[in-house]
């Protein structure tokens, strides 16, 4: 089986356009005037021929030594390398530059070992330019742009692949050296709705997925999970391309596991699952900018029903899965388990998840209730769970039910109430204080922790709703009478 048997090199017959920051500009310039040719590589390219926003730079130079290399970057910013066997010079502070830019050497790479890290890296600035593309993955992420001409170089059709909206990788020999590139494909089809080169599937499917360390395996899924507007394509890829199995085997019983059709029209509670993870994605917009609460929904969203499957049942003629909130927790927790899920950036995404799993329809359940519960019982919810992020979980948990006509009446009024009660992030933060108890003569000790509860309670069912309502409330529980200090 072969892709792409021989480069030929392509140069687009009309000049690419693609704006760079200043700062770069002028890094071009310089690296031109030591004797180096550098391109802007990879994703950048990418996403401007899609008419996407450009975020990542790379930069490959042609023609200098790392040693020549590194004192040119030093000048236009601050150099930190990475890699042992081989170097990736991240630039920071370049003028015009959110983040840093990955500058790198044309490389050769072999299979030197197994997994993912199993490959040995060779610099080499002399490398042809069709030769230096062909270790990339896919023909999409190997052309490279030359700002002193304005034009793209394509040695292996990846402007071709873009217009038929194909993902193919470059070649067959070496695609299967890395198997971290199958789960790439996966994350790359669903993000920009490609078709899958038939041939790349195969490879794909054959890849030895146990080897990948699970900080790489979840670092895709969460690039599916984030940044595609339906992460649906890509779980659908895995488990067509028999991936599951091993990346995600919780999941594998969901699609054996039926649901009633009068309140599930969609099917299986995998198709459900699916729907349910693209309405989620559908809810993000507000949180553009929160990468770990958007986590959390979308892997809320994963596993909100994997308790299904151990309690599904045939009951008085309907299909019921009684308790599978709770029952989902210990499946959830293999599978943040398996990709080393536990905090990002200080936030607790592992503990968030579990509480969206097994609280995911209290929102609906409030709503029947509401004229019988009161405000404490979504005060009390809250000391569980993020109301707002349980909120989008219920509600794309509502809409996941297509070709049903079903409407999220009750999780807009859930989140109507949260909003009006000030808990939609956090449960409110209790008016009395350990230091009111102990004015009141109360020694330190377990008493000032039941006497601190017990208002709070009272605080929760809207009964304390001031310092002076919090101190009298303590005073009654401690039997002081009133008047006595």
């Amino acid at each position: 089986m072969t892709t792409n048997p021989s480069p030929r090199v392509l140069v687009s017959s009309r000049p690419m356009r693609l704006d760079l920051p200043v700062g770069l500009v002028r890094l071009f310039s310089a690296l031109r005037a030591a004797g180096g040719t550098p391109y802007v590589v990879g994703g950048a390219v990418r996403d401007s021929l899609l008419g996407l926003p450009v975020e990542d730079l790379d930069v490959e130079v042609f023609g200098l030594p790392a040693e020549r290399l590194q004192p040119i970057l030093a000048e236009h910013g601050r150099v930190d390398a990475v890699g042992q066997a081989f170097r990736v010079y991240k630039l920071s502070g370049v003028e015009g530059v959110l983040g840093a830019v990955d500058v790198s050497l044309p490389r050769r790479d072999s299979k030197s070992g197994s997994g993912h890290r199993g490959i040995a890296v060779e610099g080499d600035p002399a490398l042809p330019v069709e030769e230096a593309a062909r270790r990339r993955d896919f023909t999409i992420n190997a052309m490279l742009f030359d700002p002193a001409n304005g034009r793209l170089h394509d040695p292996w059709g990846g402007q071709r692949d873009i217009e038929a909206r194909l993902l193919r990788a470059v070649d067959a020999r070496t695609f299967g050296e890395d198997p971290l590139r199958a789960l790439r494909a996966v994350q790359l089809a669903a993000r920009y709705e490609l078709a899958v080169d038939p041939a790349t599937a195969a490879l794909c499917a054959g890849m030895p997925l146990a080897e990948l360390p699970a900080e790489r395996v979840f670092g895709e899924i969460e690039k599916l999970l984030l940044k595609a507007r339906r992460p649906s394509r890509g779980l659908a890829l895995l488990k067509d391309w028999g991936m599951l199995s091993v990346v995600g085997p919780e999941l594998l019983a969901l699609e054996a596991t039926p649901q009633d059709p009068g309140w599930h029209p969609e099917g299986d509670v995998w198709v459900h699952t699916l729907q349910v993870v693209d309405e989620a994605a559908a809810l993000l917009d507000d949180l553009a900018d929160d990468r770990p609460r958007q986590l959390t929904v979308m892997l809320g969203a994963l596993c909100h029903d994997l308790g299904k499957p151990a309690t599904t049942r045939f009951e008085d003629g309907r299909i019921r899965s009684r308790g599978h909130e709770e029952a989902g927790l210990s499946p959830t927790t293999s599978l943040l388990d398996r990709w080393g899920v536990h905090t990002l950036l200080g936030y607790d995404v592992r503990g968030q998840v579990l509480a969206l799993v097994a609280h995911h329809l209290k929102p609906g359940q409030l709503y029947d209730e509401r004229e019988k519960v009161g405000d404490g019982a979504i005060r009390r919810l809250a000391r569980k769970c993020e109301p707002d992020l349980l909120y989008r979980v219920a509600k794309a948990d509502c809409l996941g039910r297509r070709p049903g006509a079903f409407e999220a009446v009750a999780m807009d009024w859930f989140r109507e109430r949260v909003l009006e009660l000030d808990v939609a992030v956090r449960p409110p933060e209790p008016i009395l204080k350990g230091r009111d108890v102990l004015a009141l003569g109360v020694r330190p000790g377990p008493e000032v922790g039941r006497v601190l509860h017990a208002v709070y309670e009272r605080q929760l069912d809207g009964a304390v709703t001031t310092p002076e309502a919090a101190r009298d409330e303590a005073r009654r529980i401690l039997g002081i009478p009133d008047g006595v200090t």
